[in-house]
Order: C-alpha cells, then structure tokens, then sequence
C-alpha cells in the first residue's frame, strides 16, 4: 500500500486508511483501531503523499523523511517518543533531516512525523516507503 492511500484527518488522532470512496466521501479504517468511519468531502483531509517537510533549500517529501527516520531506525520504531520535549524532538530531527527549517517546521510537526513514523511501522508499512522509490527510479529511466 502506499502513501497515497493513507491520510490524517484534522481533528481526529493517527492515521486512516481509504477503504472505499463514495459519492460523497470515503470510507476510511484507523490504524489505531481498525474502526471504520466515513468522512465527507467538507471534512479537512491530508493525503501523506502530498505532504513535504521545509527546508532551508526546499521541500522534502514526507516519503523521504519517513524513509530517513526508517534507515537511521533500522527500520524500527523511533527511540523517542512524540511526546518527549521539544528540544528532544528538534534534535532527533536535526540527526534525520539536517537542513530542515526551523522557523516553519514546529515542534508539533515534528511531533506528528515521529508518530506517523511509529503507526506506520506499527502496521508493517514501511515497506511501502522503498516500493515507492523503485517504481520512481524507474519512471525515470524510461
């Protein structure tokens, strides 16, 4: 699965994943609790694909964030928790995406990445991270 299938919902914890799409909406499946919820068009939707991290030169998929914080991990949860402080936070981020801009990103959005990172390890989703850049490098051979 890959992270065009995933999204956060403003207001609602964790991460969901698309089920189905309706007329009005999608059906969607937490990965907190697999519960089942629908959320309409007017609901304020991210799709993880789309999201990018600053930085001081540009801006950075959040696939390749993840996929950072995945290499320097082993491919393990992280060894912070998101709710450690917010120097803990802004160094540990620091190790995985040096140039990143510290006047845009926020703790909190640090706070969001690192459990983004531990759901989607979590649910053994990570492997969609290195299928997503094969299929890219490929695209760009042809």
């Amino acid at each position: 699965m890959s992270l065009d299938k995933i999204l956060s919902i403003s207001g609602k914890p964790g991460l969901y994943e698309i089920v189905t799409q309706t007329r009005t909406g999608a059906v969607v499946q937490s990965l907190i609790d697999k519960k089942r919820i629908t959320v309409g068009a007017h609901s304020n939707i991210s799709i993880l694909s789309e999201i990018a991290i600053y930085t001081l030169t540009e801006e950075v998929p959040l696939r390749e964030v993840l996929k950072k914080i995945k290499d320097k991990e082993n491919g393990g949860p992280t060894s912070i928790s998101h709710k450690d402080g917010k120097l803990v936070l802004e160094e540990y981020f620091f190790d995985v995406l040096p140039d990143y801009d510290e006047d845009r990103v926020y703790a909190s959005d640090i706070k969001k990445v690192i459990q983004w990172y531990n759901l989607l390890q979590k649910n053994n989703l990570l492997g969609t991270l290195d299928a997503e850049d094969d299929v890219n490098s490929s695209d760009e051979e042809e």
